[in-house]
């Protein structure tokens, strides 16, 4: 009967039956049957550009599993985010990705739908600031029938209505951690925060880029970005 349930309320098995282990971990578990939905549309929130950059950066790692039978990727925005280039460090070739820059906010949203109806792209990333319900119902809608799956990326949106999205996130930068005795910058950290996940389990781990896969990390290793102090009067 669960199933059922799931399955009137969009989160289909895997095409095929396969399902695609994006190696999230002991996040996996926060999802129905401890597996991440693909064919979904998953809905990221940013306050600062930082937290913006570190969407980008753990939606690409996602996108990294998604793209590995060679599948391409649609990045739809007005002014992107992303650095094509750190991809690499993602296991993604950036001529793999193909970026859309459009002038105005709804003609993002237009393309996305449009796009996440190509039953032959692994996924389609779309940067826009607002996003109503059925706007959000659109987008499922066509994920449903294709089974590509959806990220949208929202910075400092105005307005945070209920969404059709299988799962709202907030990922925000961590302080990385050099391995004993080694020189140059840690591996990639972020704060995962599960706002919402539908018929799952929210919650907030601490998450690491590490060798091609994302790992928990202890609490003891874990330091957060002082914020810069703010001028009164």
């Amino acid at each position: 009967m669960q199933k059922d349930i799931l399955h009137l309320q969009g989160l289909r098995p895997a095409f095929n039956g396969t399902e695609v282990d994006v190696g999230l971990g002991p996040v996996k578990n926060a999802f129905p049957g401890a597996t991440f939905p693909t064919g979904a549309i998953h809905e990221f929130l940013s306050m600062a550009a930082e937290h913006a950059a570190a969407s980008a950066g753990f939606i690409s790692g996602l996108l990294g599993s998604l793209m590995q039978n060679g599948n391409v990727c649609i990045w739809i925005s007005t002014s992107s985010v992303i650095f094509p280039p750190a991809l690499k460090a993602f296991g993604i070739e950036p001529d793999r990705v193909f970026f859309i820059t459009l002038q105005r906010e709804k003609d993002v949203l237009w393309a996305m739908e449009e796009a996440l109806k190509c039953e032959g792209l692994a996924a389609v990333v779309g940067e826009i600031k607002e996003m109503d319900f059925t706007a959000s119902r659109r987008l499922q809608l066509a994920v449903e029938h294709s089974r590509v799956t959806g990220f949208v990326l929202r910075h400092q949106p105005r307005h945070l209505h209920a969404t059709a999205c299988a799962s709202r996130w907030r990922i925000t930068p961590l302080t990385s951690q050099l391995e004993a005795h080694m020189p140059g910058v840690g591996f990639p950290r972020w704060q995962v925060e599960l706002l919402k996940v539908r018929n799952g389990k929210p919650g907030t781990w601490a998450i690491e880029w590490f060798a091609g896969r994302f790992r928990q990390v202890s609490e003891q290793t874990v330091v957060v970005p002082q914020q810069p102090a703010r001028k009164i009067g």
